[in-house]
């Protein structure tokens, strides 16, 4: 059995977010922070050998403080991130255990993601050694000067990039170690891995899957939630319907009972 390692960058400075006193993967989100709902979806995934969550060096006092229960709970590795989210991800992918085959890279401010999409890019990255989810540009395209439309761009072909992005680690890690060959920022591992000349194939994503970045996508983002929670009728979402058979008569663990916001 494959098994993957789940890395998750949470040590950006969050400017965009509106909120000078609290960054936005650690504002509350239905009575959890943004990103315990954004590892929640890979819990009850078996093939899951690791989680690592990086924290900005200037985060780690308060983290300690506020998350120690949940990260011993939910057994969380924790790692010191660097100034930039590629800084951020080789600091973790240097904390992988030698046991993944895999890795993946999900953003802490997506917490929308479903366990179904997880199983989904799972499964495809081990079929083909990378995968990631995205969803087609639905809009028309402008290219702006100036201020000015100076050319429409065709949206064939183009989509949205969304995580989790998913991996062979040797190929993660030697995207990593020849990244300032590149010459290019390394916005999403994905661009690192197709520097290489791998080849990523795309999992159907969705506009639920959306990266909180404003208020106003905090706002979506709890729109979405109580889609799901009515959909999943309040209880948390197994992918594996043979491993969920051997729960049966056991008492029903909703997804408040393992997180603190």
């Amino acid at each position: 059995m494959r098994r993957f390692a789940v890395i998750l960058p949470a040590a950006g400075r969050s400017t965009r977010f509106g909120d000078a006193r609290r960054k936005k993967i650690y504002t509350d989100l239905e009575g959890r922070a943004v990103w315990l709902r954004s590892v929640q979806p890979f819990l009850n995934n078996h093939d899951v050998g690791q989680i690592i969550v990086a924290i900005a060096e200037d985060d780690r006092e308060m983290f300690e403080s506020r998350y120690r229960d949940n990260v011993a709970l939910l057994g969380i590795d924790v790692v010191v991130g660097g100034a930039e989210r590629a800084d951020t991800v080789a600091a973790a992918l240097a904390h992988v255990k030698d046991s993944c085959d895999f890795v993946a890279v999900h953003d802490a401010a997506r917490p929308c993601l479903t366990a179904a999409q997880v199983v989904a890019v799972f499964a495809l990255a081990e079929e083909r050694g990378a995968a990631m989810l995205a969803v087609p540009v639905a809009d028309t395209i402008k290219r702006v000067e100036d201020g000015v439309v100076v050319e429409t761009v065709s949206r064939d072909g183009l989509y949205l990039a969304q995580t989790p992005q998913v991996f062979r680690r040797d190929w993660l890690v030697e995207a990593y170690e020849k990244r300032d060959r590149t010459g290019k920022a390394a916005t999403d591992d994905a661009r690192l891995v197709e520097a290489l000349g791998r080849p990523i194939a795309i999992v159907a994503g969705s506009a639920f899957n959306l990266k909180i970045t404003t208020q106003d996508d905090l706002r979506l983002a709890r729109a979405v939630l109580a889609v799901q929670e009515e959909e999943s009728s309040g209880f948390h979402e197994h992918p594996f319907p043979e491993e969920q058979a051997k729960w049966e008569g056991q008492p029903k663990m909703r997804p408040s009972d393992l997180f603190e916001s």
